[in-house]
């Protein structure tokens, strides 16, 4: 027995493949719990790798340019290629749309098996990797809708709502999966004498109100009039309202979101003003936004772009970018009435 969060006890015998195995109600038909083992089961040789990369050559870009307009780096290529196989492998995927990939996959010979559409960033933060940061992996799991090359588009862009599992992985200190099928979140940490996932944050739920706001503050001068009157809030002094926030920032979506999970509080990345490329902000829809703001409202929070929910955006393309504001209901609520003027 070890000491989890809060100090329960946690039983190590409750590996992910146990609790899912033993969640019959969620997984009736067995193939989305063999999805999440064998995302889990990638998520640990991607943890190696993550481990080892500064001694294997897998630090730094390879001098070409994705989809974004953003540099690549070794460990994101290696790693989508090992993702891909895997879920090739599976043939429970159909379709899979990635960061590091313009156009979705299509797997020719799972179109009769596949039940699914996976939505993943690779490594999340991959610029903290050089310098020994936390990184992560964000997945999204949709039901494929209809049959071969022609249903793709229709399969891809499923509002957020539509998703029937999500989660990411951390690769900090610790490597730590974290996901929900609906109804709950549940974390495993990554138990190294044992090389399984246990099961060490049982049913999550964020705080209603946190205390710590996460944000780039090195882009406050191109944000909307909004945004920076929101931020200025949260970094006011006022004792009778528990302002000031803290404010904490990683650079890597997975482990700020993660903290926000657990200890209550604000992620954000807004847009810019002036019609740039980051006007809708920097983070992707699919792979990114959607997931975190699934596994962050099946916990009791709250998912926003500040006028709208992210899950009920009718995604239009396959790298489309979203302002994001996910956290603890109250906090999100708060921040909403800036943007709605009412503060």
């Amino acid at each position: 027995m070890t000491t989890g969060n809060e100090g329960q006890m946690i039983d190590k015998g409750i590996t992910l493949a146990r609790h899912l195995l033993d969640d019959r109600q969620k997984f009736p038909d067995g193939e989305l719990r063999a999805l999440l083992l064998q995302i889990g089961l990638t998520s640990k040789v991607i943890a190696h790798e993550v481990n080892q990369a500064a001694l294997v050559g897998r630090l730094g870009t390879t001098g070409e340019v994705n989809i974004q307009g953003e540099q690549m780096k070794h460990l994101d290529l290696w790693s989508n290629e090992v993702l891909v196989n895997a879920m090739k492998e599976t043939r429970l995927v159909c379709t899979m749309v990635s960061e590091e990939m313009e156009e979705p996959l299509h797997f020719d010979r799972n179109c009769l098996d596949g039940s699914y559409v996976v939505c993943i960033d690779p490594v999340d933060g991959s610029s903290n990797i050089d310098v020994n940061g936390t990184v992560g992996t964000i997945f999204s799991v949709r039901r494929r809708r209809g049959q071969g090359r022609d249903h793709v588009a229709t399969d891809v862009l499923q509002k957020g709502n539509e998703q029937v599992a999500a989660g990411y992985v951390m690769y900090g200190p610790s490597t730590v999966f974290v996901y929900s099928a609906g109804r709950e979140v549940h974390g495993f940490t990554l138990d190294q004498t044992i090389g399984e996932y246990v099961l060490s944050h049982p049913a999550i739920r964020i705080p209603q109100r946190g205390k710590i706001y996460s944000v780039n503050q090195g882009n406050y001068h191109r944000w909307s009039e909004q945004t920076r009157r929101a931020v200025d809030y949260l970094s006011a002094p006022d004792k009778a309202t528990g302002r000031p926030y803290s404010h904490r920032y990683v650079g890597s979506m997975v482990a700020d979101i993660h903290r926000t999970l657990i200890e209550g509080g604000l992620f954000m990345y807004p847009g810019e003003v002036g019609g740039g490329r980051k006007a809708s902000g920097k983070l992707r829809l699919l792979y990114e936004v959607a997931p975190m703001g699934y596994v962050v409202e099946q916990a009791g929070g709250r998912a926003s772009t500040g006028t709208e929910r992210i899950l009920d955006i009718q995604p239009s393309e396959y790298h489309q970018r979203v302002p994001v504001i996910i956290g603890s209901a109250d906090d999100v609520a708060l921040v909403e009435e800036f943007y709605r003027g009412q503060r």
